[in-house]
């Protein structure tokens, strides 16, 4: 048996038949290489069977307790929002609106559009989604109470 034959008979998964493992084995006592290689398979065989990982601790009990503290908490469900207004954030967001809008027609981007093409949109166009995603998350985020409680959820 070759070496190239011998390796892949060891990494099948199936059953091997009992000549072509007689044949490996008789292979493996006069071949130092593969020898080599199914010791350190069964070594990595072995770890992976009996927890390659170690094992980690429970938090799941003290994680739940907490939250469940946290769920009768007076002083976490009465916390403030940052001071800002739903009406100031509508305010503040209506003008970026306008301003990532207001891009379109400066001579700068007209000029830089005109040189190189409309490949310069699609960076543009993944910025302005970038800040509108993120000025709407912050929003929603700091205002979830008050957007829950105005609609009902």
């Amino acid at each position: 048996m070759k070496c190239g034959n011998a390796l892949d008979a060891l990494y099948e998964e199936d059953a091997i038949p009992l000549g072509k493992r007689l044949s490996l084995a008789f292979h493996v006592i006069f071949c130092r290489y593969c020898a080599d290689h199914l010791e350190k398979y069964e070594i990595v065989r072995r770890e992976l069977k009996t927890g390659f990982f170690p094992a980690s601790p429970d938090y799941c009990d003290s994680i739940m307790d907490r939250i469940y503290e946290q769920a009768f908490d007076d002083s976490v469900q009465n916390c403030e929002t940052g001071g800002f207004s739903i009406k100031s954030w509508a305010i503040a967001g209506v003008l970026l609106l306008v301003s990532l809008i207001t891009i379109f027609f400066s001579q700068d981007f007209i000029n830089i559009a005109r040189d190189e093409g409309s490949s310069y949109l699609i960076p543009l166009g993944i910025i302005i989604g970038i800040v509108i995603t993120g000025y709407g998350a912050l929003f929603v985020g700091s205002h979830l109470k008050e957007l829950s409680e105005r609609f009902k959820l």
